[in-house]
């Protein structure tokens, strides 16, 4: 069996979307002739903890684990935040306005930690690497980014042993939509350029999660960029039926982080519309967010007077989540707005995040707010869903009252089995085995 290191800073127990993708395809590779070896931190920062994903982790799998010096301990001592609490996304704001020392934080990684707060693993982490590959025969190297030094210590290996490299881009680099709150300078826009075209130009193959994202890449490089998708496990989806709750309520719900970016007041102006002329409906109707939420999304509901029927729940373990959203009558995507400023980033139109194919599992109708042309907006509508721009009330109301009508007809996306985790690591197994022959 071939062997493949897989550098990555997100694994259990860590929680949240960005640990899921490489470890669905780490549990998934030794049925493609590939046995896994993980390469990741031994005392990492997570945002958020979910113990539940490790029992995932496939059975002795070797899994290499070496300190890292991130600087949140003199963030935390910055904003006076405890030594034991969590840092938080630093585009979320749960509690009153951003201050001045979150601001300064913000400044500093945009401009002097470059490309992100894991810098300083980068040089340790080649050593220790190009070490243990001189030991232990490899035939691949992965890297996945963000945070994007991780391609640096993949390039650093590279350059060293000349071993065959696949960088795994999840979100963009340089054209990340939240590139503006960072306040980055002319210099620091640069030195992220020089990185990412380093990158994307010495790795054997990118691969990437869009059409738009393969585009975008590809305008950078000759290298081969190839998409392959997020997506769902069947194993997630096989809970117990109790777990599922059918409350008679008509239940939005949306799963995951919430910035600010991602507020819809369209939605709730049209919801609290809705409970203004449908009596059933305002009986009826309950908003679920299950994660992380900033202030100006608890803020905006509270202004369209929807406190009455919101419910805010925090992180929840994965299995859990799996529930809830099986037990939705309404499953809510929310896509990054930018306004005016929106043109000058492609994610947003980018964006597949694992959650829409974990909803298309789930079964259950998806209503999207986002770029009526954007690749999310495709998947939706090709399952069924319903798709609707940042600020169209009406069109939302009318297409709420509509699913609220038929909130008791079966709802079952087809042709989803070719997001199912396995199906992509098939993918992800067959690019492997290309790049080391």
């Amino acid at each position: 069996m071939k062997k493949v290191l897989i550098i990555t800073y997100y694994w259990p127990p860590s929680g949240g979307a960005g640990v899921q993708r490489w470890l669905k395809f780490v549990k998934y590779f030794r049925e493609f002739g590939w046995e896994p070896i993980v390469y990741t931190a031994e005392n990492p920062e997570y945002p958020i903890l979910d113990a539940s994903f490790e029992k995932d982790i496939p059975q002795g799998i070797t899994i290499l684990k070496r300190p890292i010096w991130e600087p949140y301990q003199l963030y935390k001592k910055l904003i006076g935040q405890k030594k034991e609490e969590r840092v938080v996304s630093g585009f979320l704001q749960e509690n009153g306005r951003k201050s001045w020392a979150q601001n300064l934080s913000l400044w500093l990684r945009g401009n002097i930690f470059i490309p992100d707060a894991r810098r300083f693993w980068i040089k340790p982490s080649v050593k220790y690497l190009t070490q243990y590959l001189s030991e232990n025969k490899i035939d691949a190297v992965i890297s996945t980014g963000p945070p994007h030094s991780m391609h640096l210590i993949a390039e650093g290996i590279h350059r060293k042993t000349n071993i065959p490299w696949l960088a795994d881009f999840r979100d963009p680099w340089t054209n990340i939509d939240f590139a503006d709150d960072l306040n980055m300078t002319e210099y620091a826009k640069k030195k992220n350029a020089q990185l990412e075209k380093l990158v994307v130009n010495t790795a054997n193959v990118i691969t990437v999660v869009s059409d738009v994202m393969q585009k975008e890449f590809q305008a950078l490089t000759n290298k081969r960029v190839e998409i392959v998708t997020n997506g769902f496990d069947p194993d997630d989806f096989k809970i117990e039926e109790s777990l599922i709750v059918n409350d008679g309520k008509f239940s939005i719900v949306h799963t995951g982080s919430l910035n600010n970016r991602r507020n819809q007041p369209a939605l709730w102006q049209a919801i609290a519309e809705l409970r203004e002329e449908n009596k059933e409906f305002k009986n009826d109707c309950v908003i679920r967010l299950i994660g992380k939420n900033d202030v100006s999304i608890k803020e905006s509901i509270k202004h369209f007077n929807l406190l009455d029927c919101a419910e805010f729940i925090d992180y929840l373990p994965h299995n859990e989540i799996i529930a809830q959203q099986k037990s939705a009558s309404l499953l809510l995507l929310s896509i990054n707005n930018y306004g005016d400023a929106e043109n000058g980033f492609f994610t947003p139109k980018a964006t597949l995040t694992g959650k829409l194919f974990e909803y298309l599992a789930a079964a259950k109708p998806i209503i999207m707010i986002g770029p009526n042309d954007g690749q999310a907006a495709e998947v939706v509508r090709n399952a069924g869903g319903v798709v609707f721009g940042f600020n169209e009330v009406e069109a939302i109301k009318n297409g709420l009252i509509q699913l609220f009508k038929n909130r008791n007809v079966n709802f079952d996306a087809a042709n989803i089995n070719q997001f199912s985790r396995k199906e992509l690591t098939r993918k992800m197994s067959a690019l492997l085995n290309e790049i080391s022959s």
